[in-house]
C-alpha cells in the first residue's frame, strides 16, 4: 500500500472560505484503490509554501504518492507547476500530457492546464486540476498506469513490456 499526500492550493480554502471538493475527490477515489492518505492540507496559492508543502511531504514524511489540485491555469495567482518543477529531480511528461489528453476530449479547455508532474526522490508528484469533476475525470483515467508506474519507481515491479 503506497502513502499518499494531498496538497490543495487555493487562497479563499487556505482561510477557510472555500471548501475543498478537489481535495475531497482525490482522497475519496484515492483510498479506493492500494493508497492510504497520510496527510491532506490546504495552502495559499503561495509558490514557497506550495514547494515547501512538497518538500516536507517528501524528503520528512516519506510519502510515495503528492498529489495536488488548483493553481495550474492562468491566473497571476496560479504557481503549482512552477513550484512543482523548482523541487521534482525529474519530469514525468507522459503523466500530464496523457491527462491532458483525455481531457480534450471532454472539453477544449483542456488546452488551459499547465499541470506538471515529476519525481523527487522516491516518490511521485502530480499536478490534478482544481475542479471536482476534472479531478475524477482525470484521476480515474490514469490509476492502471499509476499504479504501475508506482511499482516501477519503488522497485517492486522491473517490467513494462505487456505480455
Amino acid at each position: 500500500m503506497y502513502t499518499v499526500g494531498i496538497i490543495t492550493a487555493s487562497d479563499k480554502g487556505s482561510q477557510g472560505k472555500r471548501e475543498d471538493l478537489s481535495g475531497q475527490t482525490i482522497k475519496e477515489i484515492i483510498e479506493k484503490e492500494n493508497y492510504k492518505v497520510t496527510e491532506y492540507i490546504i495552502v495559499p496559492d503561495e509558490k514557497e509554501e506550495i514547494k515547501n508543502a512538497i518538500i516536507d511531504m517528501v524528503d520528512n514524511k516519506s510519502i510515495d504518492l503528492v498529489l495536488t489540485t488548483g493553481g495550474t491555469g492562468f491566473s497571476k495567482r496560479d504557481v503549482t507547476p512552477e513550484a512543482t518543477k523548482e523541487v521534482i529531480d525529474k519530469e514525468t511528461p507522459g503523466i500530464s500530457e496523457g491527462i491532458r489528453n483525455f481531457s480534450f476530449k471532454i472539453t477544449p479547455k483542456a488546452m488551459l492546464s499547465r499541470a506538471t508532474s515529476g519525481i523527487r526522490k522516491n516518490s511521485l508528484i502530480i499536478n490534478m486540476p482544481g475542479s471536482p469533476k476534472a479531478v475524477r475525470e482525470s484521476l480515474e483515467y490514469i490509476l492502471k498506469a499509476l499504479s504501475h508506474g508506482m511499482d516501477i519507481l519503488k522497485g517492486n515491479d522491473s517490467e513494462c513490456a505487456e505480455d
